[in-house]
């Protein structure tokens, strides 16, 4: 999760997809109803749609940034989860659709003001329940970021030089159109046109980029499935450099050449970071790794952009083994409502304590020790709870990370490092390309030590102040 600063794909329906998808028998007709306008969480009620499963995305995006001007065609292949008149996709209103098809038949559609990014689609007819169908929206417009609760900024964030793409908790609808629920696993294939001279950064492998008519073209393609808060098209000047960590993990580095005396240094330490961690968590999980350095020093955070973490300035050793950890806790098992936030944060940063130690710096043991070291009466460490930030402008709180590190130690010095390892590498093999809960997690590591440790969750986890040493 975000740390403080800190080819084409598209599957044209077969004419037996069209067929199921546009012969609606009247009993379909009376049954279908249209999909919910979002998606259940109570952090982010308008986050997410209901109806519909996506399964790829196929974005196609060019950016002007002297102008700001984004415009773009998203090809999206779904299954429907009930029987759908219509159905919603998160945009905002700033970006501004030009046509909507559904199986190549134009679709209607509507962006209310009222309901802020929902674009409401109504297919020519309704789709059964289990179909899997293809949309098509033509959009485009000025970009605009979002601001978060916290007052972050987020979305698609506009550098002197392009964007800096972090979407974290809300941002993807800010540059294409989504299902925007954390839970929502897809793939992608990413296609990036900005003017020559400029790079566009974006997730998995690179496949390549052209020249044309003063404007080039960069093609990625992500083929594990990944939340959409995790996805880039970070743009700007960049140097490139590609290689093999020496487990044969390929990565992809994209450096801002202001600040990569800074940076190098630190990523040399990436493709070791890489290994150690599988080592310690199970196989890397994506087919890339790799890091995109910007200088954006006033977004103020990093992110764990699948593949590809994201920073806003040259990292520190412990922003980078933090963004790296969140590869396997946050990209590969993804919280399932942000409430569940410490699955991705207290992790990772457990994570960059346990690199600290590898390295020959500060062990876990000292770190949980330092923490503890620090009063109650510093609220600000211990509160909110990381199992219960309590509402959507708390989920960065700093006891998220901290104390939520904490409950980690706390565990491993509990059951043993074998034991706490098994724990860590069996969630992760369990809940892999998918997501999980804090409950889910709880539940997990107390069948796995063969104990109760319900009374360590509660101190550290939902207790309203400092755990009890």
């Amino acid at each position: 999760m975000r740390t403080k600063s800190a080819t084409s794909l598209i599957l044209a329906a077969t004419a037996a997809t069209v067929i199921s998808g546009l012969t609606a028998a009247p009993a379909l007709a009376r049954a279908a109803s249209p999909g919910a306008i979002g998606g259940g969480d109570p952090y982010f009620p308008r986050q997410g749609n209901g109806g519909y499963n996506v399964g790829h995305y196929d974005l196609r995006i060019a950016y002007t940034p002297s102008t700001h001007q984004l415009s773009g065609v998203a090809t999206i292949r779904a299954r429907a989860t009930q029987a759908l008149s219509r159905f919603d996709l998160d945009l905002r209103r700033n970006l501004h659709v030009r046509s909507v098809t559904v199986n190549g038949h134009r679709a209607s559609f509507r962006q209310p003001k009222s309901l802020v990014q929902e674009l409401v689609v109504t297919p020519a007819h309704a789709l059964h329940d289990g179909h899997v169908f293809t949309v098509r929206v033509s959009y485009g417009g000025t970009a605009k970021h979002v601001t978060d609760p916290d007052g972050s900024l987020d979305g698609w964030i506009i550098t002197k030089d392009g964007a800096f793409v972090a979407s974290e908790p809300q941002g993807s609808p800010t540059w294409f159109p989504v299902n925007d629920i954390p839970r929502d696993k897809a793939t992608y294939a990413v296609t990036v046109t900005v003017p020559q001279g400029l790079a566009a950064i974006s997730n998995g492998a690179y496949l390549g980029r052209h020249t044309a008519a003063g404007r080039t073209t960069w093609r990625w393609r992500l083929d594990k499935p990944v939340s959409s808060y995790l996805v880039t098209a970070t743009i700007g000047k960049f140097d490139v450099r590609q290689g093999r960590t020496p487990a044969g993990v390929p990565y992809f580095i994209a450096v801002d050449p202001t600040v990569k005396a800074q940076a190098d240094p630190v990523l040399k330490q990436l493709p070791a970071i890489v290994d150690f961690y599988s080592r310690q968590f199970g196989k890397y999980p994506f087919g890339q790794a790799g890091a995109i350095v910007d200088n954006a020093p006033f977004v103020g955070y990093a992110l764990e952009t699948a593949t590809r973490p994201l920073f806003d300035r040259a990292p520190s050793i412990e922003t980078l083994s933090h963004e790296l950890a969140h590869q396997w806790f946050g990209d590969d098992v993804t919280l399932r409502q942000w409430r569940d936030i410490w699955l991705n944060e207290g992790f990772a940063e457990w994570s960059s304590w346990r690199w600290d130690g590898h390295r020959g710096a500060t062990t876990t043991r000292q770190h949980l020790a330092n923490l503890l070291a620090i009063p109650a009466s510093n609220k600000s460490e211990w509160l909110p709870p990381p199992a219960n930030p309590g509402s959507a402008d708390k989920i960065f709180s700093g006891s998220v990370y901290d104390r939520g590190a904490g409950a980690l130690e706390t565990l491993r010095e509990t059951v043993g490092g074998p034991t706490f390892l098994k724990i860590l590498r069996g969630w992760v093999r369990t809940h892999a390309y998918r997501t999980g809960t804090v409950a889910q997690f709880r539940a997990y590591a107390q069948l796995v030590a063969h104990r109760d440790l319900s009374h360590l969750f509660f101190e550290w986890l939902d207790k309203n102040g400092k755990p009890s040493a």
